[in-house]
């Protein structure tokens, strides 16, 4: 390996090899489907009709491949902001426009919110703070309409129960997510029933980080959670049927893949920047 690269901003060696991810240039596709379990890394995989690269380090287990000769990449994260930020930050150093899914799972915070079911997310509430090293406390986390239309298209043509709307980026588990722990008081007792109320659908936590990194470069992100757990009604869902949930969800995401790849085959084709109802009618 050459030479490493310190600096202020990143850290990388002289070909852009990226210090965390272990990936340089050439290496990850525009299309970026990111999971937290490094499993789901290799679950992803395996619906890859070729697989062109795999690399791991750390908790960040990639794969590049083809399907239906679309370049896609899966990346796992692990938990949390701080190493979506990484991944985020990393991959932009050496992809020109990445476009993110995030595959994930979460707890659903409203009772008609069945486990199993898929949660796609349009914004984000920034519960985190990782955020904030980049943007003031204002600045809104929201989804790429795109990648939103590209889920729920997804979704429908795969048959999967699904909801849209606000989703919770919590820093933490436990306290950060209103979970009575015996021993520790919390700060918040009352969090799931006061952001049920404002009608957020579900509790993760990375999607904010995302939303937010995204915009500030002008990027598309989107997220899709599998509900592990109904919050309100104290559910949590069976090993089979989290197994299938999980499953559903990769596979939505890799439709989404399909859908958005057409979407921006045909803006080209018609020399447009956004996707519009008229495009699709054409």
């Amino acid at each position: 390996m050459s030479e490493e690269i310190v600096g202020a901003e990143v850290v990388s060696t002289k070909e852009g090899r990226q210090y965390h991810i272990n990936l340089a240039p050439g290496e990850l596709a525009e299309y970026i489907i990111l999971v937290g379990d490094p499993a789901r890394s290799h679950k992803t995989a395996k619906f890859f009709d070729q697989i062109l690269l795999k690399r791991e380090n750390r908790e960040f287990i990639t794969y590049t491949g083809l399907i239906d000769n679309i370049k896609v990449s899966v990346i796992s994260t692990g938990i949390g902001t701080d190493n979506v930020e990484i991944v985020v930050i990393e991959a932009s150093q050496i992809v020109k426009n990445p476009t993110f899914i995030r595959v994930g799972s979460c707890g659903g915070l409203q009772k008609h919110i069945n486990c199993g079911d898929l949660v796609i997310s349009t914004g984000a509430v920034r519960f985190e703070n990782t955020s904030l090293y980049f943007v003031p406390e204002g600045y809104p986390a929201v989804a790429s309409y795109e990648v939103v239309l590209a889920l729920i298209e997804a979704a429908e043509k795969l048959g999967y129960p699904y909801h849209v709307g606000l989703t919770v980026t919590a820093s933490g588990f436990y306290g950060a997510q209103g979970r009575k722990i015996p021993g520790f008081p919390l700060r918040f007792p009352n969090l799931v029933e006061e952001l049920a109320e404002r009608n957020v659908l579900n509790f993760e936590m990375e999607s904010s980080t995302l939303f937010t990194l995204a915009c500030v470069k002008g990027f598309r992100a989107g997220t899709v959670c599998a509900v592990y757990a109904n919050r309100p009604k104290n559910e949590f869902i069976k090993p089979k049927e989290k197994e299938k949930a999980e499953e559903n969800c990769i596979k939505t995401g890799i439709e989404a893949v399909k859908i958005l790849a057409k979407m921006d085959k045909e803006k080209r084709k018609q020399g447009k920047k956004w996707w519009h109802i008229s495009i699709s009618s054409t």
